[in-house]
């Protein structure tokens, strides 16, 4: 792929390939092959040699590192093209023993997951799917702080790649737009391994809908992706980069900053139309409707219910209900 791309507009000869990767060209050929199926528009055969027909919006590490240099993300990226889960991935090589800033990024998941069991639906070379692997200092309890940084990170870097606007719904939902009618673009799956007092490790899972133009008809009415809402294709290698920026930026200032915490409940608050006077469905203790009253000390959402009673929620799905 690398020699292929170095040489975008030329046709490189079988047998150039073979001998830069010190192997045969029955072999080239075979990755080729490889490759077309993955996704990638490839020209050529082994007489003429082989022309990449359109330069691909691949998240490989040597186009990522120059972009990411001096976050702890830095040099740490494992890139594949297709795998089941990023997530399960990273978990086993947290249990492996595997330092902090980690990243496993593909371009298709065959099983990806998302919060609550459901399925991530991970569209072959249209979205971003990637995990991370940190060791943060901190209990079990307060684990609701990293959904919340990685939210706040995640829209600050589509903000700065596409000026579009992120809502926020708690807990790791992103929504293209503020209104009855948003759609879902991203999300936000965290498992961790922990003791009583502290988090051994957390994987964050990011999953971001860049350039698809349609979904499945089961989620057709709820998902979208940035093209959809924006009209135009985004660059998944600008905004993968950005994202790992702004998580790095997040990251080191919710374990070293005074009151950190505190300051990031209320920059979610402020840039979430859910966190207050948002009337909701929560999906937890049988269910119930209430209106948001913003975030406990720890993290989790305040929901005044029907009856006047003060909720927290602690791990149910929050949607919005219409207004009439």
């Amino acid at each position: 792929m690398r020699i292929l791309n170095d040489n975008a507009t030329l046709v490189v000869s079988g047998s150039k390939i073979a001998s830069d990767l010190g192997t045969s060209r029955s072999e080239v050929w075979r990755l080729v092959q490889q490759l077309r199926s993955l996704g990638l528009q490839i020209a050529g055969h082994p007489a003429t040699g082989y022309r990449l027909e359109a330069v691909p919006d691949l998240l490989l590490p040597a186009v990522l590192e120059p972009l990411i240099t001096g976050t702890i993300f830095s040099g740490r990226i494992s890139h594949f093209f297709r795998i089941g889960s990023t997530n399960a991935v990273a978990l086993e090589a947290a249990q492996k023993g595997e330092s902090e800033g980690a990243v496993f990024i593909s371009e298709e998941q065959t099983a990806g997951r998302g919060r609550g069991g459901h399925k991530w639906h991970s569209d072959r070379l249209g979205g971003i799917y990637i995990s991370v692997l940190l060791r943060p200092a901190m209990a079990p309890a307060d684990a609701v702080a990293l959904s919340l940084m990685t939210g706040l990170a995640t829209a600050c870097a589509v903000k700065e790649v596409t000026g579009t606007t992120s809502d926020l719904r708690w807990p790791n939902d992103l929504l293209l737009a503020r209104g009855e009618s948003d759609r879902k673009f991203g999300g936000i799956l965290i498992e961790l391994n922990a003791e009583i007092t502290r988090i051994r490790h957390a994987v964050i899972g990011i999953g971001i809908n860049v350039n698809q133009e349609s979904f499945p008809p089961d989620i057709a009415d709820v998902a979208t992706s940035l093209r959809l809402g924006t009209g135009r294709c985004w660059s998944r290698v600008d905004l993968t980069a950005a994202l790992l920026r702004s998580l790095d930026r997040e990251y080191r200032q919710l374990q070293s900053a005074p009151n950190a915490q505190v300051a990031l409940q209320s920059r979610f608050e402020k840039a979430s139309s859910y966190a207050r006077g948002r009337q909701v469905q929560v999906d937890e203790n049988a269910g119930y409707t209430g209106v948001t009253e913003g975030l406990d000390t720890r993290g989790f959402l305040l929901v005044r219910t029907d009856d006047g009673n003060l909720r927290t929620v602690l791990s149910g799905g929050v949607r919005g209900i219409d207004k009439v």
